[in-house]
């Protein structure tokens, strides 16, 4: 009987012990299972990779367009790493349009032509970026012409003029004229912009890319050439063609059309730092 009732009293102290043994073995099985989908033993589960630590570089390309100072915009980027774009711009505009300055009457044609590459920096990965480029290509420019009709007046460095009635006897012809201001005077140009968007977004496809900053172009640069005949008076008894090299009438002309447009070229240098402010949309995709 003491025999039977020591059994028993080692059966009930064993049973509690058993059955944590068994609840933590299951426990165990369980974690393993739930850290190793794959079912296999002893493996430890790692952390889900985000959609762009997943892909690597040139795995992914961006087109897009937009509008700039530069023209309409059309761009193109690729992925370097989660941190990094390369990104190509191209921009093209064309724009005529009638002027008047200083009494010249002109005829302009605006030409936008340009094309540049720019490594996209996102120091968070995304949002915020700061994008270096150069401006490769750089073919902005305006151009003009202009016919001042005989006997109109027109204005060079204060002075007054007039331009020459047409005289087959004298050989005279009215004023006219050409003009270039170019944009492109340091080639290439190195282009700084900052902004908001990536072409590339962590998730979807469609992005709204923003970006504002400079492209340092240098100085503008003005070219002025006029021909025919001018006049000191309306009258017109003090009249010469303005190429001639000796007539002192012609040689005050040139001096102060020299002078105007070194004032234009003054008044123009801010433009030596072009304003860069663009706003657009993008489509991005996987290409591997």
């Amino acid at each position: 009987m003491k025999q039977t009732a020591l059994l028993l009293s080692l059966s009930l102290l064993a049973a509690p012990s058993a059955l944590m043994a068994q609840s933590y073995s299951s426990s165990s099985s369980l974690v393993a299972a739930e850290a190793s989908p794959e079912g296999g033993a002893g493996q430890t589960a790692l952390p889900a990779k985000g959609p762009r630590d997943s892909v690597g570089p040139f795995s992914r390309i961006a087109l897009g367009a937009g509008l700039s100072p530069l023209g309409i915009q059309l761009q193109a980027a690729t992925n370097l790493s989660s941190h990094f774009n390369l990104r190509a711009t191209g921009n093209f505009f064309n724009y005529s349009t009638n002027f008047t300055n200083s009494g010249i009457t002109a005829t302009a044609k605006l030409n936008l032509a340009s094309a540049g590459a720019s490594v996209d920096v996102y120091p968070f990965r995304a949002g915020f970026r700061i994008s270096p480029g150069l401006l490769f290509y750089n073919g902005n420019q305006l151009t003009a012409t202009t016919a001042v009709p005989g006997g109109t007046s027109f204005t060079l460095n204060g002075t007054t003029y007039y331009s020459a009635n047409a005289n087959s006897t004298t050989g005279a012809t009215p004023v006219n004229g050409n003009a270039t201001l170019g944009l492109n005077t340091t080639k290439p140009a190195f282009t700084i912009t900052t902004g908001w968007g990536n072409m590339i977004p962590r998730n979807g496809h469609w992005s709204f890319p923003f970006e504002i900053g400079v492209a340092v172009i240098g100085a503008p640069s003005v070219n002025v050439n006029l021909g025919g005949w001018a006049c000191y008076d309306p009258a017109q008894t003090e009249c010469t063609n303005i190429s001639s090299t000796t007539n002192p009438i012609a040689i005050a002309i040139q001096s102060n059309l020299t002078a105007q447009v070194a004032k234009w070229t003054s008044d123009l240098n801010p433009l030596k730092t072009y304003p860069i402010v663009s706003a657009g949309v993008a489509y991005s995709f996987h290409i591997r």
